[in-house]
């Protein structure tokens, strides 16, 4: 048989020996083998063959002494039509002497090798692994394998790497190599038992790509990343993951590995499918892979690492048979994690959750946003935008971890489009031609219409500008007069002068007018005309930065309730969060998040608001700086409420302690904050502590509304934040003792 017959043999059997289901194994076997009848035969008396040896193993051969006829049916079976040589074949029993090595242990079996746990005894006494080509397994390919494997590990010096200590050879010529012994778990196993964060799975995973790149700058590809080849052991009571198993890894850059002739099919899957880059599964040279491909099954180890699934399920990739196994790794595009979570049932989606250390709403925000971008990067179809090195990809998880911007972007839409151009080839084609019928057919009845049109409009313009001209000059005039009133404290005269304006002319009145008024007509109780002025202030183009007349929308937000008016509230809603959706300043967002949830709000809002309060809650600092004291427990009641919106009620009482952590230098902060407590706890069943908080926040609410508020401060907090704290408290009141206990006003 040739090296290639060989070779396309042994990978249909790999790939065949996965599945334990005999009907499923047979429709595999005709999809694979495709008519090719010796093909089939070779592969069925193989996978008999390891059915009968394992049969062999399991009846306990230590201390036996087999017929002579029987060892050599056993490597008939190891080694189908190949002729015997008369020799008669060694079984390694528990006990054996291999040089200075006693096989003490089986902990692992792959294709063609069989990985002891060995006893050194000289010139030190250390337990090690040794790893040997199995029985009936050593074809030239194979040993080949086996050597470069060696000779890979033996390059390559690095803490996450299984260093290789010693090398030899069988009685019968079959070589093993003794390597550092790495007690461990798979990297998803140890992650999920100790119930990792994702921080921790992410500094892990930055280990892993620190050894990826130490063995790339040595010329090793592995080729096979999975979770399976990478164990974490512990050292000095920490986690240490180690990469091992480079049994089909590749050199590079002239890098030699093996005297022997490696030879490789030219339609020869090389790895694992879940695990495979796009150009392991091309059909082409193998000389096309380079360090790159690595990098596409470091991205898929993320992944998992994330949410507890691969892109492509193991399982269907098999079944579906070589030709589209390799079409789904090369064409379809993978899901983003976020995006695969909601493909979850409820159940697993808890226990993905759980494993993670967080509960089951919160995972998908922490993963939404740059992780999933840094996991996309990693698994581009096209290699030449992927990380270019593995190194890459662990800076930009440390850049994540420690909220630094990223280097992975989403594809632009550009680059999107052109995917569905190159995937639809010939519609687009049909389409491009019908549209520049249509487009040439009428143009000029098109150019004919716009040009009336402008003419027309011009016109239009002109008296516009007319009657906008004489409407600014009475504006001005009014404004003057009303800021001689304001000058004499003559405030509602100068109210009534400005009213009227303020939609349309807030730049022009001047923003300090408007605040004065919108502070004097809050104090009067007349909330309807303060939250016309404070949402005058609010559309003024200013927000940025963390300017302190962000504050304006709380005000704004507050009057609109006091008013009455929800309607006009959902809407002032929905465009402040248009308007900071994507802000990355911290204190604008939490401000965002508060003054969106002074009501019970729906499912969309929600959705909106959680790139906002992962922002708050992820730049919460270990200590709080002097000079910011004031920020962080304002951050802290925004954290709670939101937590409360969105049902994690455990989690709003944990910011409320947290809040409350820092004492009463502000009032009514600490007001607000026992009003959420107690809906919190309301919402637990606990009654008896709901009606505690209630009785807290409402003594210091009543006793500052009955002592009123100033225009500006006091040493207790602004009239907005008690006002705030009111609008809350008395959700509480009705929550908890129904709503003939609520006051509509003060």
């Amino acid at each position: 048989m040739t090296d290639f017959n060989r070779l396309r043999v042994e990978e249909i059997y790999y790939l065949a020996i996965d599945f334990k289901d005999h009907d499923k194994r047979r429709e595999f076997l005709n999809d694979a083998c495709a008519g090719d009848s010796a093909l089939r035969s070779e592969v069925e008396t193989m996978l008999r063959s390891q059915q009968e040896v394992d049969h062999f193993f399991s009846e306990s051969l230590s201390g036996l002494k087999p017929a002579r006829e029987t060892l050599h049916l056993l490597a008939a079976m190891c080694k189908p039509n190949q002729q015997s040589d008369g020799q008669l074949p060694v079984v390694e029993d528990l006990g054996k002497r291999l040089g200075p090595y006693k096989l003490a242990q089986k902990i692992g079996e792959g294709g063609w090798g069989i990985v002891y746990l060995a006893e050194q005894e000289v010139p030190m006494r250390r337990q090690v692994a040794l790893k040997i080509i199995k029985l009936g397994m050593d074809t030239k390919s194979i040993i080949a394998r086996f050597e470069a494997e060696r000779q890979a590990l033996a390059m390559m010096d690095h803490p996450n790497i299984a260093r290789v200590f010693d090398a030899g050879a069988t009685e019968t010529g079959r070589p093993y190599f003794v390597m550092e012994l790495v007690r461990g778990s798979k990297i998803t196993d140890y992650c999920d038992e100790h119930r990792l964060d994702i921080r921790q799975r992410l500094n892990l995973f930055v280990q892993v790509c620190s050894a990826v790149q130490h063995a790339h700058q040595k010329g090793i590809i592995h080729r096979d990343i999975k979770p399976s080849n990478v164990l974490v052991t512990i050292l000095d009571g920490m986690p240490l993951p180690k990469v091992i198993d480079f049994g089909i890894a590749k050199a590079t850059g002239g890098v030699h590995l093996t005297d022997r002739t490696m030879f490789t099919a030219h339609e020869q899957m090389i790895g694992t499918p879940a695990y495979m880059s796009p150009e392991q599964a091309e059909m082409n040279s193998p000389d096309d892979i380079d360090t790159r491909s690595d990098i596409y099954s470091l991205g898929v180890l993320l992944y998992e690492l994330l949410t507890g699934k691969t892109p492509f399920d193991q399982k269907e990739l098999l079944q579906s048979g070589l030709d589209r196994m390799r079409r789904t790794i090369k064409e379809r595009e993978p899901q983003r994690p976020s995006t695969k979570l909601d493909e979850l049932k409820a159940e697993d989606l808890k226990q993905t959750a759980i494993q993670r250390k967080v509960e089951p709403p919160t995972l998908k925000p922490l993963i939404r946003g740059d992780l999933d971008w840094i996991v996309m990067k990693a698994l581009e179809k096209d290699r030449h935008r992927r990380y270019q090195t593995a190194n890459e990809l662990g800076i930009d998880i440390q850049r994540y971890v420690s909220h630094e911007p990223v280097v992975a972007r989403p594809p632009s839409r550009v680059y999107r489009l052109q995917k569905l151009v190159r995937r639809n080839r010939v519609t687009f084609v049909g389409i491009a031609a019908v549209t520049m019928a249509l487009i040439i057919g009428i143009g000029t009845l098109t150019w004919l219409f716009f040009n009336e049109r402008e003419l027309r409009r011009e016109a239009e313009q002109g008296r516009a500008n007319e009657s906008l001209l004489r409407q600014q000059a009475e504006a001005r005039e009014r404004i003057a007069q009303a800021i001689v009133l304001l000058d004499k404290n003559r405030l509602d005269e100068a109210d009534q002068m400005v009213g009227g304006i303020a939609s349309s002319n807030t730049a022009m009145v001047g923003e300090a007018v408007f605040r004065t008024l919108g502070e004097w007509a809050a104090m009067q109780g007349h909330w309807q005309r303060a939250s016309e002025y404070f949402s005058a202030l609010t559309h003024v183009d200013r927000f940025e930065t963390s300017d302190p007349s962000t504050l304006d929308h709380t005000k704004c937000a507050v009057s609109l309730l006091k008013s009455g008016d929800k309607a006009r509230y959902d809407g002032f809603c929905q465009e402040t969060i248009q308007q900071f959706g994507a802000t990355t300043d911290p204190l604008i967002a939490e401000r965002t998040v508060k003054n969106a949830l002074l009501l019970p709000a729906d499912t969309d809002r929600l959705k909106s608001l959680a790139p906002l309060a992962d922002l708050a809650a992820l730049s919460f600092p270990n200590s709080i700086p002097t000079n910011a004291a004031w920020m962080f427990p304002w951050r802290c009641v925004s954290l709670s409420l939101w937590e409360y919106r969105r049902g994690n009620y455990r989690g709003s009482i944990d910011w409320g302690n947290r809040c409350l952590g820092y004492g009463d230098d502000s009032l009514s902060r600490t007001a607000t904050i026992h009003a959420i407590r107690a809906l919190a706890y309301h919402r637990l069943g606990q009654s008896e502590n709901a009606h505690s908080e209630l009785a807290l926040s409402r003594e210091l609410i009543d006793a500052t509304f009955k002592r009123g508020l100033v225009t500006w401060n006091d040493i207790q907090g602004y009239w907005f934040d008690w006002v705030l704290g009111q609008i809350l408290e008395q959700e509480a009141i009705v929550d908890i003792e129904g709503p003939s206990q609520s006051l509509s006003s003060r």
